[in-house]
This record gives C-alpha cells, sequence and structure tokens, in this order.
C-alpha cells in the first residue's frame, strides 16, 4: 500500500477554489476501518465548511479535506472491528471531526458504516448517507410521522429532497413538496402528492393544517413554514440557526448556547406565537439506519438519485455545479477509477 494519497481540500476558510493535497495515508484506531474510497458525494455542509460558517459548532485544523460522505472497499481492519473484514464494500457518512471523503483513503469507525446495497454501483451508493440518514431522523427520529400526516418538504428534486420525499411516502405520509416545473416530473414520479411552483406561488399562501415541515432552505423559506402547522406541529430544519435547546443537547457550553439564544430569537417567537415546535437538526452518524436504509435500496423500496458523476480531477467543477442550484439529486465525485 502507498504511504501518500491524493485529496480535495482547503488550506484556510473562504478558499476561493479547493486545490489537490499529498498526504499521508491515515493511521486507524482498533475500532477504525480504513477505507479505500471508490465514490464520494458532494453536500451542502461542504461548502458551508469551506466557507467557514460552521466554525461555531465544528474545529477543524488546516490542511483539510472536505467530503461527508462515500461509498468504497475496505483494505485494513483494527483490531476489535469485528462487524466488517478486509474487501468488504461498504457505504458511511464519518463523524464530523474525521470528514475527509474528498481522498483516497478514510479510517473510520465500524459503527459508521454498513455493507452497501449489493444492487447499487459505487456511485449511486456514495449519493444515499449523508442525505438518507438526513432524512431518516428528520422522519422517523424527531417528527415521527404517522401515516396519514401531512408533511411539507423543501426542496423535492434537491438531494435531501429526493430521498426524504420517497421515505416519507414508505411512511404513509402526504407529502406537499417545492420544486420549479423543471423538478416537476422528477417529484411526482418519486410520490409528492402536491407540488407548489416556488416560481409562481407562496407556499404560505397555498397549505395549511400540516403536522410537520422539513426545511432545507433556511431564510424567509424557514419562516414561512410556521404559518402552515398546526399547534403543536414540528419544524425541522438542517438551514436555520440552531437554538439554546440544541446547544444545551450538543454540550457546547454555556456561552455558545446564549449565542445560539440570541441568534435564534425570531425563531423562538415564532415558535411561540404558532404554538409549535422548532428543532435544528444536526445530522449524527449512524451504520444502524445505514443498515435500515440499504434494506430499502436492495427491496426497491427507494431509489438513488444521480444527477451528474464528475471525476476525481473535476472536483471544483463539481463544487461549482452544486453552487449552480441547478442539481436535481446528487452530484458525484469518483475518486477512484
Amino acid at each position: 500500500m502507498p504511504q501518500t494519497m491524493k485529496a480535495m481540500g482547503i488550506s484556510q476558510y473562504k478558499q476561493e477554489k479547493l486545490e489537490e493535497l499529498t498526504l499521508p495515508i491515515p493511521e486507524i484506531s482498533e475500532n477504525e476501518v480504513l477505507v479505500e474510497i471508490v465514490a464520494a458525494s458532494i453536500n451542502p455542509i461542504d461548502l458551508k465548511i469551506r466557507d467557514g460558517k460552521l466554525k461555531m459548532l465544528l474545529h477543524y485544523d488546516m490542511p483539510l479535506v472536505l467530503g461527508n460522505d462515500f461509498a468504497g472497499r475496505i483494505v485494513k481492519v483494527g483490531d476489535k472491528v469485528t462487524k466488517f473484514k478486509v474487501g468488504d464494500e461498504v457505504y458511511g457518512r464519518p463523524q464530523k471531526s474525521k470528514i475527509g471523503t474528498f481522498g483516497e483513503y478514510l479510517g473510520i469507525d465500524q459503527g459508521d458504516i454498513a455493507l452497501k446495497p449489493k444492487n447499487l454501483s459505487f456511485e449511486e451508493a456514495a449519493s444515499i448517507p449523508l442525505v438518507g440518514l438526513t432524512s431518516y431522523q428528520a422522519l422517523h427520529d424527531i417528527m415521527q410521522v404517522q401515516a396519514g400526516d401531512k408533511v411539507l418538504i423543501q426542496a423535492g428534486s434537491g438531494g435531501i429532497g429526493t430521498i426524504a420525499i420517497q421515505l416519507a411516502k414508505l411512511m404513509g405520509v402526504y407529502v406537499a413538496t417545492t420544486a420549479s416545473n423543471r423538478g416537476k416530473d422528477l417529484v411526482t414520479r418519486l410520490g409528492a402528492d402536491q407540488m407548489i411552483n416556488y416560481r409562481e406561488e407562496n407556499f404560505a399562501e397555498v397549505l395549511s393544517d400540516f403536522d410537520d415541515v422539513f426545511d432545507t432552505l433556511g431564510g424567509q423559506n424557514l419562516s414561512d413554514g410556521f404559518k402552515i402547522l398546526k399547534p403543536d406541529g414540528k419544524i425541522v430544519t438542517i438551514s436555520g440557526t440552531p437554538n439554546a435547546r440544541f446547544g444545551k443537547k450538543y454540550g457546547v457550553g454555556w456561552f455558545k448556547t446564549m449565542l445560539f439564544s440570541l441568534a435564534s430569537f425570531k425563531l423562538t417567537r415564532l415558535e411561540k406565537k404558532y404554538g409549535v415546535h422548532y428543532h435544528f437538526l444536526f445530522m449524527k452518524p449512524s451504520g444502524a439506519q445505514l443498515e435500515i436504509l440499504r434494506d430499502y435500496f436492495e427491496d426497491g423500496k427507494l431509489e438513488p438519485i444521480v444527477d451528474r458523476v464528475f471525476s476525481f480531477e473535476q472536483t471544483q467543477e463539481a463544487v461549482e455545479y452544486s453552487e449552480s442550484g441547478h442539481a436535481k439529486g446528487k452530484i458525484i465525485i469518483k475518486i477512484k477509477e
């Protein structure tokens, strides 16, 4: 095995373009495996990390390899690894302190991976971990949706939207979503019951009496989401502001908790005004939940939605395509040909 690897990352926050890095292959602990990454996907969190927007929550040393999920093959296992062996094809989402999937190798805890769905290519499997876990934790863990519930899923043709719609329909939920005309056929095929063309109408003027809102956009879309909920409904966001409840739960300390409380004042006011529950979702890795998702894919109950596949050398181009907002589904980087 070589001693070094190629990776794409940054040397400082707000760096305009990613740079190719040559770094030592990661050492692994007794509970970790070393994965040779075949494919990784781009997620909005990669861009937020690059731009330093998560410094309040996450600390990274430079240089930093970006990338938050992957599919690949295990090439080495730690002494206490019991669930996997060399040669296993796996997919996963590393802990936030261990990101770096835009590289040839990654050390990752055995609890954060699962065998990849047998019926999917590495590129398709790499599209799933972050958006799949985020959607599952929003719908199942926080909203605890029941059959017949009404849920709005924002940006239905995006990376999270395309998987969240499918999962919600599996759970028996009535799904409304926002999209443009370009995304209409896709979200309809995935099972959305109602589509609001955000270019032509405001969802807050069309929808009412919903049990839950899954917000992926933040800003005014998040604020408007409160208006369509039933009393005691839930709004879950990945793009809003953490509140004091989140700070206490994650143990970020009193000072950051106070800052979160101040920054989320408007949202807390909306929460009280409408008598609903506001949740900021900071998704956690889970091999066990990836196993649940794997079974859904292998049974044909879910399908991966991949927009485009870029080569490792095209990683910057892939990032720029992600920033354009034109992708339908996921953008994949093929790390290993």
